[in-house]
């Protein structure tokens, strides 16, 4: 069997079997190659955490091609032209520019996550978290996830952009942003593409208001201080805070939803002493990865163990393998060790686009674990959890729970 068909046989991301769990197919693919040529997503797959780290890290690759080639050039179909206000919205956004656009932004965007921010953010969070948890106790239980897991990130987020808690447009953040990232799963369907479009207009028109209202109103917030930045356009204020929401909850909300999920199907807990809860905070976003695929366009040809990737062709970087490889984690990689002590894991990325948002993700991790520990100590599972059809972000539709 080469290496094409092992990945037809043990990959296969539409299947409700292997989204439960990837991770023996994973194992199969490390096993057997290095790059493994994939027909259904016309991509190459990449499983070994050397080769994943490394690539992410390769300026022979790129989010996009777009700055050094048209797409005729790079052999490629130009969108659709009925999606142009998602690619409009994605395409201005950090995580799909690279080069002097990308350091320019970023440079600019990185302000706001500097450690002083994170800092000044902590008791908000922790306050945040504390009345999530206290409510969901206060009811005997119910959704994990809609009633603490999503909140938190979106309010903070909120907060960071300020966007009023008057304003209506704020209970839509969540579904926005979930049909927005609907677009990152692999071949999203003509249905997915439209409600993805749907949502950017509605969200790019609402944030045109919102930063028309800070020029004249300015607040102590992300938006205001944006807007007096003189190298970013609109769009790209409008892009960027758009990111901020969609890459700066979705990570939370997985990792605490999977990660409760881990640890009652273990029956273990965390220590709630604050450096053993940090680093089993690690452990659950390496053990269970929320996000399990990132993409990148191959801009000059690369080799990948023997194998040549050519200009045009697109990887397929496997977090999730990479972060359960035995070469790097050793014979316990695919085992939950709450205090392991070694523990590079890519699921923030590396490179230039290595997540900005990652020590505010930590923070809101572990102020809801040790929430959930301290308010809900006998925390269990009420009903079986229904997993979203979705590989690349990869989470369930609820977790039902009682306390």
């Amino acid at each position: 069997m080469d290496a094409a068909d092992t990945a037809d046989a043990a990959f296969d991301p539409w299947s409700p079997e292997f989204v439960a769990d990837p991770y023996p197919a994973y194992a199969r693919l490390r096993a057997t190659g290095r790059a493994h040529w994939y027909a259904p997503a016309r991509q190459w797959l990449v499983p070994h955490y050397d080769d994943v780290s490394a690539l992410l890290r390769d300026r022979r690759l790129g989010r996009t091609y777009t700055h050094r080639f048209s797409h005729e050039e790079f052999g490629r179909e130009a969108p659709d032209a009925a999606h142009e206000p998602f690619h409009t919205l994605n395409d201005h956004g950090l995580l799909d520019l690279e080069g002097a656009d990308h350091s320019r932004i970023r440079r600019l965007v990185s302000k706001a996550f500097t450690p002083r921010t994170v800092e000044r953010l902590t008791p908000t969070v922790r306050e945040l978290a504390a009345g999530l948890v206290g409510d969901l106790v206060a009811a005997g239980g119910g959704d994990l996830q809609a009633m603490v897991a999503e909140p938190l990130p979106v309010a903070v987020i909120a907060e960071m952009l300020g966007i009023p808690r008057e304003d209506e447009e704020r209970a839509m953040l969540r579904p926005w942003s979930a049909a927005i990232c609907g677009m990152f799963e692999l071949n999203p369907s003509e249905d997915t593409a439209r409600r993805a479009v749907a949502a950017s207009v509605e969200f790019s028109s609402y944030l045109r208001q919102l930063i028309a209202r800070r020029r004249s109103e300015p607040g102590d917030d992300l938006i205001s201080a944006l807007i007096g930045v003189a190298e970013l356009t609109e769009q790209e204020m409008i892009s960027t805070c758009v990111l901020l929401l969609n890459a700066g909850h979705e990570a939370t909300v997985n990792t605490t939803v999977n990660g409760w999920w881990t640890l009652l199907g273990n029956g273990v807990r965390p220590d709630p002493d604050p450096e053993k809860l940090s680093t089993a905070v690690e452990e659950l976003l390496r053990y269970d990865t929320p996000l399990q695929m990132f993409e990148r366009w191959v801009l000059d040809d690369i080799e990948i163990g023997g194998v040549v990737i050519p200009r045009g062709a697109e990887v397929a970087l496997l977090f999730g393998s990479a972060n359960r490889d035995p070469a790097r984690f050793g014979p316990t990689a695919g085992e939950l060790d709450l205090g392991r002590a070694d523990n590079p894991h890519i699921t923030f990325g590396a490179g230039i686009h290595y997540c900005l948002g990652a020590p505010l993700a930590r923070l809101e991790l572990t102020a809801v674990f040790a929430e959930l520990l301290r308010q809900a100590p006998r925390l269990r599972l009420a009903a079986e959890p229904r997993r979203k059809p979705g590989y690349v972000i990869r989470g369930f539709e609820e977790l039902l729970v009682e306390v």
